[in-house]
């Protein structure tokens, strides 16, 4: 596997009236094709709509800023779901599934999108296949498979054929109507992060919510997970693995800090700052470890599993922790007396750990 993990920024891949598209290249970050994860960038400007589109792909979509909505018909399904969307909003989108984004606020509308690429045409990457535009699928067929297809005559298939010009994005009038979200299924469908009681809180050190299928039962159909974490200035997020064979790609949605990651015969293969914007992928079974910057910071990551498991290096609940005290003096090669004040000091230390004093 190449270890070249250092973090990237996506690339612009389209720029329209009513928005942009953003994406990170397997061929610029060859770790998402080897991992078989990916991710995307949603920029929608007021009235701006993507096109409804099916990909290749299931993927989890986190809110960063601004407001909208989003239909979904599910694949299997002939029924449209209108979501109302907000800032900390995190919506799985499974395969297969038809969806479109509208921007009905008065600010921009930013999404970024992680997901995993398993069965996707070109692993690290995400294609879609877009049912509008001048790139949709009714422009490939026949306007005799389309007359016949829909009973419509001659002038009427060319009109709905011809009829929208914009590629992926386009920007509606003012005044255009879109339907309104059901608020039902907008609360069974999302999960607002910057809602939720945090799973753990550490005064001057972190939150973390973590959202999972117990309370998002629709990531049972993306087969993902993911987090929501906020280090507060200077404070260290524990090192820590996932345990289940797991990849983990995490955005920086805040802030920056210092991140270090070591991986296979204690070789660490990331040392590193990051910032705002910036992703980067954890291998299964590295460890990884985080030290915010003066400003603290924000990520939002995807775990490659519904019930993700992380074992910490440090801390009350740490692998070392749980240790016998003769195998910790045997296989450190530590006194005693060593090995007691070891573990009296995770007995103190959290999953983050705030700055010294």
């Amino acid at each position: 596997m190449d270890y070249a993990l250092s973090p990237k920024v996506a690339q612009k891949i389209f720029e329209g009236e009513g928005g942009c598209y953003y994406s990170w290249s397997s061929s610029l970050y060859p770790i998402l094709q080897e991992a078989k994860i990916s991710g995307g960038k949603l920029v929608l400007k007021p009235l701006g709509l993507a096109l409804p589109h099916n990909s290749d792909s299931s993927k989890a979509g986190y809110v960063i800023q601004g407001s909208g909505r989003v239909g979904m018909v599910l694949s299997k399904s002939s029924d449209e779901k209108v979501l109302k969307l907000k800032k900390g909003d995190v919506i799985p989108v499974p395969l297969g599934a038809v969806s479109w984004w509208f921007n009905d606020g008065e600010s921009e509308l930013v999404v970024v999108f992680l997901g995993e690429t398993s069965k996707a045409y070109h692993s690290g990457e995400f294609t879609y296949f877009l049912l509008a535009g001048a790139n949709g699928i009714f422009k490939g067929f026949s306007m005799e498979f389309i007359r016949r297809a829909l009973g419509l005559n001659e002038k009427e298939a060319n009109e709905l054929v011809n009829s929208q010009n914009g590629v992926l994005i386009v920007k509606l009038k003012e005044g255009k109507r879109m339907p309104e979200p059901c608020m039902a299924s907008t609360k069974e469908m999302i999960f607002n992060t910057d809602a939720a009681t945090p799973d753990v809180d550490i005064f001057k050190g972190g939150r973390a919510v973590v959202v999972t299928v117990e309370k998002l039962p629709l990531l049972q159909q993306v087969g993902l997970s993911s987090t929501y974490i906020k280090l507060d200035s200077n404070a260290l997020h524990s090192p820590g693995y996932s345990s289940d064979s797991a990849f983990e790609v995490i955005y920086i949605v805040k802030g920056g800090g210092h991140v270090q990651i070591v991986g296979i015969n204690g070789q660490c293969v990331l040392d590193t700052h990051v910032s705002t914007g910036q992703l980067f992928v954890v291998p299964k079974f590295f460890a990884v470890s985080k030290i915010a910057g003066s400003e603290g910071m924000e990520w939002f990551s995807m775990i490659t599993t519904t019930r993700p498991s992380f074992s910490y290096l440090t801390g009350e609940r740490s692998v070392w922790k749980a240790l016998s005290a003769e195998v910790k003096q045997a296989s450190l090669n530590v006194s005693p007396e060593i090995e007691k004040v070891i573990t009296s000091n995770m007995s103190k230390i959290a999953v983050f750990v705030p700055p010294p004093n």
